[in-house]
């Protein structure tokens, strides 16, 4: 039983007169086993990553290190609350949220000086096979044959040629993206753009039911035997590194991270200004924006224990979930587009203050076998930073790439590209993107994804599409208004090229014949 779940009743049963009676031990028994259980898992849990360390034969400070960061982590998870109190919130300070309108726009001439003070980090541990590709995610054709790492590269490419600057841009990988990067970012050599990377930690997976590493060796070949423990690691790996020590020698001052899926993620001139010359200076800023129906599940800030804090899903109490993705209530969300110090980073990092609140992520392995995950998130470390605030920002900041229903509205006309950057078409005659709905039966992998499309269709005026069953879309089709298409088992629906569906919904047996 992991320790933190609620137990069931526990019963102790005593025979009087012949007859068996029970009753619940007393709270202070349970208590009591709780606490011994925690204290064998801690105890045999440092004999495991004893063990592990003698099983490196390379690198053995480095990865004794590591080890000891997930020993501090899981220490953690032992003790810690994965709820919080739902009556202890409290509505944010009135200079909590700054609004992205009330920021000035720099001269040109103040430019070139600002983004000597920037280091562009883009989180690259993920890899695409949750849409059916190999390799690391930021390898994925997004739009032209270009990829999200080409586009990033092109964005600050654009950023140095014009302003004649040196902006780095640094790599958080994983061990799974770790080697393929390597490889792709070799074409990049004559570009202008300095591209470092670092590696962030390698944390065994935990057996559900023993709470124990599932492997025995540090060398164990079985990548599902190990994880990335999320992007709150970016902070101790990226110190270590020795990058972050790197630009504060060269005088930088801010890092901007992001995931590297996130297409509205480029650097914010205005926000950057505000930074640099604000009093006294942020300490950090989280981008956050409006929430929409399809963001019902992103994590939100809230006053709470007189901090600012990062409140995300797996933290509310399961009869506040509906509560929690009201759009009423809690009416913005973070973007994961974070604005950092580095001096502060360095001094919160040193002083091992950085407690990040854990999820437990659980995972069913291809052997069956349960484990859970212990990660954090960067954006939890808002309440450890002096003068942390939020910038409420358009929604163009935050145009992430999870399913291919954002690959499709990427590579339509709802967008231009400029620069590596994606820009909503003028012609666009309302406010917002649509809500595209795609089935997973179908549509969920990025080749089959792209064997429907003939071309991608005119989505300028759609509002919302669904889209479920075996569905093919001819070339040339425009989509408005709201779209419903529906082909039952057994059905196929193509829909015809040059088609115009506007507010339109189709169901049944559609078939286009080649003859």
């Amino acid at each position: 039983m992991p320790p933190g779940s609620d137990p069931c009743t526990v019963y102790s049963f005593q025979m009087q007169g012949g007859r068996r009676s029970g009753g619940p031990r007393k709270i202070s028994e349970v208590s009591q086993f709780k606490q011994l259980t925690k204290r064998d898992a801690l105890v045999l849990m440092l004999n495991e990553i004893e063990s592990l360390v003698s099983t490196c034969t390379s690198e053995k400070d480095a990865v004794e290190d590591e080890l000891r960061r997930f020993q501090r982590l899981f220490t953690r998870y032992l003790s810690a609350s994965p709820r919080i109190d739902w009556e202890k919130i409290e509505p944010l300070p009135q200079n909590a949220i700054q609004d992205y309108a009330s920021l000035e726009t720099p001269s040109d001439e103040q430019v070139k000086s600002m983004l000597a003070k920037l280091v562009v980090v883009k989180l690259n541990g993920g890899l695409g096979t949750s849409m059916g590709c190999q390799g690391p995610k930021s390898a994925i054709s997004v739009r032209n044959d270009l990829t999200f790492l080409d586009l990033t590269v092109q964005q600050i490419e654009h950023l140095n040629k014009k302003y004649d600057c040196q902006v780095p841009l640094v790599l958080m990988n994983s061990f799974n993206t770790e080697e393929d990067t390597k490889q792709i970012l070799r074409k990049y050599n004559g570009f202008q753009v300095q591209i470092y990377s670092f590696k962030q930690s390698r944390f065994p997976r935990i057996s559900k039911e023993t709470l124990m590493p599932i492997t025995k060796s540090f060398q164990d070949d079985n990548k599902e035997a190990f994880y990335p423990p999320g992007h709150g690691d970016f902070y101790e790996s990226f110190l270590q590194s020795g990058l972050l020590q790197h630009f504060l020698d060269e005088g930088r001052e801010y890092v901007f991270i992001s995931n590297i899926d996130n297409l509205g993620a480029s650097v914010d001139l205005n926000i950057l200004k505000f930074l640099l010359e604000s009093s006294p200076k942020p300490g950090f800023v989280m981008e956050l924006t409006d929430k929409t129906r399809a963001d019902i599940k992103g994590g939100t800030l809230i006053q709470y224990e007189n901090h600012v804090k990062l409140l995300e899903i797996a933290q509310v109490p399961p009869d506040h979930i509906e509560e929690f993705k009201s759009i009423s209530k809690f009416k913005i969300f973070n973007t994961n587009n974070l604005w950092i110090r580095l001096d502060e980073t360095r001094e919160i990092v040193e002083k091992n203050a950085l407690e990040l609140e854990i999820i437990v992520n659980p995972k069913c392995l291809s052997n069956h076998v349960e484990v859970i995950q212990l990660e954090t998130a960067a954006g939890a470390a808002i309440n450890h930073f002096q003068h942390a605030l939020g910038i409420r920002v358009p929604r163009s900041r935050f145009l992430p790439v999870k399913k291919t229903s954002d690959l499709m509205m990427a590579m339509s006309n709802l967008y231009n590209m400029k620069n590596g950057s994606l820009i909503i078409s003028p012609q666009r005659p309302f406010a917002g993107v649509p809500l595209i709905k795609l089935g997973d039966a179908h549509f969920s992998k990025v080749r089959d994804f792209l064997d429907r499309f003939k071309s991608i269709p005119d989505i300028l005026e759609l509002d919302h599409l669904t889209v479920s069953g075996d569905v093919t879309f001819g070339k040339g089709v425009v989509l408005r208004g709201t779209v419903i298409i529906i082909a039952n088992h057994g059905d196929r629906i193509d829909v015809p090229a040059g088609a115009i569906l506007d507010n339109k919904i189709m169901s049944g047996n559609l078939r286009i014949l080649s003859h």
